[in-house]
C-alpha cells in the first residue's frame, strides 16, 4: 500500500533504524525502499548529512535505495530565515533547547514540497520562549503550518502489515 509523499528528518529515519532492526523487519525495509524508490519518501540533504554523521550505515541503505535528496534552493533558504525571524532568532543565536539551522531547512524542504514532515524530535508543551521549539512545535505554528508525525505514526497510516 502507498501512502502519501513525506519528507523524513534523519530523527526519524535514524529512529527506525536502530529500533527496527533490518535483520529482523526486512519487511518493513522492503516497503520502505519501494517508498523511496518510488519517490513518495525523500529527505533534505542536510538531514542526510545528518543521518551519514551519526548512522554511517543507515546512510549506505538510504543511498542503495536512491533516496532523493532535497537541496535547498534560494525560496527554501528565504523560508527557513523566515522562521527565523518568527521564532525571534537574530544572528543566528539558536537556543540549544530548540530548533537549529538544519532543522528550519528540513521544515521549509517539506513545506516547498507541500509534504507532511516526518521526525521525531520529542512533542513539547508549546515554551513561553519560541526559539526553544523543536521541529514539531515549529510546524505546528500558524505561520508555518506543515503537517508532523513521527516514525511510528507513518507506519500506521500506510496501513501495511509485515509479516
Amino acid at each position: 500500500m502507498q501512502v502519501p509523499e513525506y519528507v523524513i528528518d534523519a530523527s526519524s529515519i535514524i529512529y527506525g533504524w536502530d529500533n527496527y532492526p533490518i535483520a529482523q523487519f526486512p519487511g518493513l525495509w522492503e516497503w520502505l525502499a519501494t517508498q523511496i524508490a518510488e519517490q513518495y519518501l525523500i529527505i533534505a540533504s542536510v538531514a542526510f548529512d545528518e543521518v551519514d554523521d551519526n548512522s554511517p550505515e543507515c546512510a549506505v541503505w538510504l543511498n542503495g535505495a536512491g533516496i532523493t535528496k532535497i537541496i535547498p534552493q534560494n525560496a527554501i533558504l528565504q523560508d527557513a530565515r523566515r522562521m527565523m525571524r518568527l521564532l525571534g532568532i537574530m544572528n543566528d543565536d539558536f537556543h540549544p533547547k530548540g530548533v537549529g539551522e538544519n532543522d528550519l531547512i528540513i521544515i521549509a524542504s517539506a513545506k516547498s514540497f507541500g509534504r507532511p514532515l516526518i521526525s521525531d524530535e520529542s512533542r513539547q508543551k508549546v515554551p513561553d520562549l519560541p526559539k526553544k521549539r523543536k521541529i514539531p512545535a515549529v510546524c505546528a505554528m500558524p505561520e508555518v503550518t506543515v503537517q508532523c508525525i513521527n516514525f511510528l505514526e507513518y507506519i500506521k497510516k500506510s496501513g501495511m502489515v509485515f509479516r
